[in-house]
């Protein structure tokens, strides 16, 4: 068995452990609740009936879906150590950097597919609303589940040297810090101390930037999302995943289960 059929095993292994915990079904049907109440908190408004019904779908789908990929992912790794379970799959020719990707894919596929249930729900409230359906609303969607998996890294990453609390902690943190680079990096830009615009230079390069795969605001108004922009999305999604799993790897070659 080749490296990749061992991680494909374990992946496997992980989307089946994934979806029986019970947490994601929770966060799944809140999240279905919240794209449907779009429709009441539409109806508060004489404008922008529509734009509002999906700004709040959306917005409902990426924050449920970041929630599942944070708490599901923290426990994968820690449930394998606190269940003694991990000796019996380091004892196979599986090596710890396998069995980090291989989780890593396994919740990856595991979010994807909620994320595809939800986009479903979301298409379905808009049709019964009659509000409009794009290419762009399925393009912006397509870039959640990149964010998605940046997410999912960034998990994999914290759980593998940390407890399940403070990598829920972290995670979140980086997450939300990822949505607020962009404004910070501005604000140390109009700075006149030296340091201070260093500093947010070096900060916004290190923090994550979840904003370039926020489209929301040109899907829901009809803007138009240049190809460039969805490239640049995809190359950046790939590169911080590597480079956040080659990390986890490094550290997590040298913990030490006893």
């Amino acid at each position: 068995m080749n490296s990749l059929s061992r991680i494909y095993a374990l992946a496997n292994n992980t989307f089946r452990e994934a979806i029986r915990n019970k947490l994601l079904y929770t966060l799944l049907g809140f999240s279905v609740v919240m794209i449907s109440s779009g429709v009441v908190l539409a109806t508060l408004s004489y404008v922008e009936v529509h734009e509002i019904l999906q700004d709040t779908g959306l917005a409902a789908i990426r924050f449920f879906s970041v929630g599942i990929a944070i708490f599901v992912g923290i426990g994968l790794i820690h449930n394998e150590v606190d269940r003694r379970t991990i000796f019996t799959i380091l004892s196979k020719p599986v090596s710890r950097n396998e069995f980090l990707v291989g989780k890593w894919a396994g919740l990856t596929f595991t979010v994807w597919l909620l994320l595809a249930l939800m986009a479903g729900a979301f298409a379905m409230v808009s049709l019964l609303a009659g509000a409009p359906l794009g290419l762009d609303h399925f393009v912006a969607i397509a870039l959640i589940g990149l964010e998605l998996m940046v997410v999912v890294a960034i998990a994999t990453f914290f759980s593998s040297f940390t407890t399940p609390m403070l990598a829920a902690l972290f995670s979140i943190g980086l997450w939300m810090i990822g949505h607020l680079s962009r404004d910070l990096h501005a604000l140390g830009q109009q700075s006149d101390v030296g340091s201070v615009t260093a500093m947010a230079n070096f900060v916004f390069v290190l923090m994550p930037d979840f904003e370039v795969f926020n489209k929301t605001l040109e899907a829901v108004h009809g803007l138009p999302i240049d190809s460039g922009e969805i490239g640049l999305a995809f190359v950046y999604a790939v590169g911080y995943t590597v480079c956040t799993l080659i990390l986890g790897a490094m550290i997590f070659s040298r913990r030490d289960f006893k």
